[in-house]
């Protein structure tokens, strides 16, 4: 970190106010060679602790800035390790949970823009929402001002986007857990006026859940590493080679998938098996339906989705 990136964090940190033109210096200073360092990482934090009211252009940087450390701070790029989870969880928690929306979109834009990263850290995320909506504290309540026990617009929309993104153990596809907290809120919310945006998102997590089909499974940390070593030492012909190799593996696939013979008889019965509710996902949703004792609104407009899936 430069002597002059510590001297402009340290001033606004002090004066706990923040112009464009002090962000743009900090871009200059401490990004301009693409690259944030730990510690300028822990001086982009100290300054969002002391800044009183964050503007969009400060929330902004915040957020592009330490996304990218965490995600490509470390090799493989796009691999959060779990000592980078964990030290995004201690800088942003206070006490068990997360006081601004700035830090929150922090942690949205991390598992958007990640390949992969520890589950703990997706968890985290989705319990700030489930805390909020509960007990009427958080950055998504408005300081307050909202009632708890309601789903508001703005939380679904961080929902959404947290249980599909594609870093987690189950990329873009809804976990059990991520399916019994969305019933979860369903029951504390049920008689609240909520966004009307909040029924779809509970009837396509659940039925994500129980329907949906994912072959897809993230490279381990490991195995991105050994590959991204290998690349970097590879010769230009073998690098050519390689990336021939896998044009032709992509367009056998794309035609498997596309082509005009359909897909395989392979994908076909995988497709057809995952969107089969199977008997102990139906005990799993008797039970979760029988929770709060009554057949609701939201458990039949999730059972019509089945039905006609």
């Amino acid at each position: 970190m430069t002597m002059h990136f510590r001297a402009l964090a340290d001033a606004i940190a002090a004066d706990g106010a923040i112009t464009p033109q002090e962000i743009l210096s900090l871009r200059q200073t401490g990004w301009s060679d693409g690259v944030i360092s730990p510690e300028e990482a822990e001086a982009v934090f100290a300054i969002n602790d002391r800044v009183a009211a964050p503007t969009e252009e400060w929330s902004d940087f915040f957020v592009e800035a330490l996304s990218e450390f965490v995600v490509n701070g470390l090799e493989p790029k796009g691999y959060v390790e779990p000592s980078q989870a964990d030290w995004l969880i201690s800088r942003i928690d206070h006490n068990g949970h997360l006081d601004s929306l700035t830090e929150l979109e922090l942690l949205v834009k991390v598992l958007e823009k990640a390949v992969n990263v520890p589950q703990r850290l997706k968890d985290y995320g989705l319990a700030q929402i489930e805390q909020a909506v509960l007990t009427g504290e958080g950055p998504t309540r408005a300081g307050g001002a909202l009632e708890k026990g309601n789903v508001t617009a703005g939380e679904v929309a961080l929902l959404r986007r947290m249980i599909f993104a594609q870093a987690g153990d189950r990329p873009a596809a809804v976990r059990q857990s991520e399916a019994e907290m969305l019933f979860r809120l369903k029951d504390a919310a049920l008689a609240a006026d909520n966004a009307p945006e909040w029924r779809r998102l509970f009837v396509q997590g659940v039925g994500n859940y129980l329907m949906a089909f994912s072959s897809y499974e993230p490279l381990s940390n490991e195995r991105a590493a050994q590959l991204e070593k290998f690349m970097g030492s590879a010769t230009p012909s073998l690098l050519g080679f390689a990336a021939r190799m896998v044009r032709a593996d992509i367009g056998s696939g794309m035609r498997a998938v596309f082509g005009r013979k359909g897909v395989s008889p392979d994908q076909n019965a995988a497709l057809a098996s995952a969107a089969e509710v199977t008997h102990q996902e139906n005990t799993w949703l008797q039970g979760q339906i029988d929770a709060n004792d009554q057949l609701d609104a939201y458990d039949q407009a999730l059972l019509d989705f089945l039905k006609e899936g």
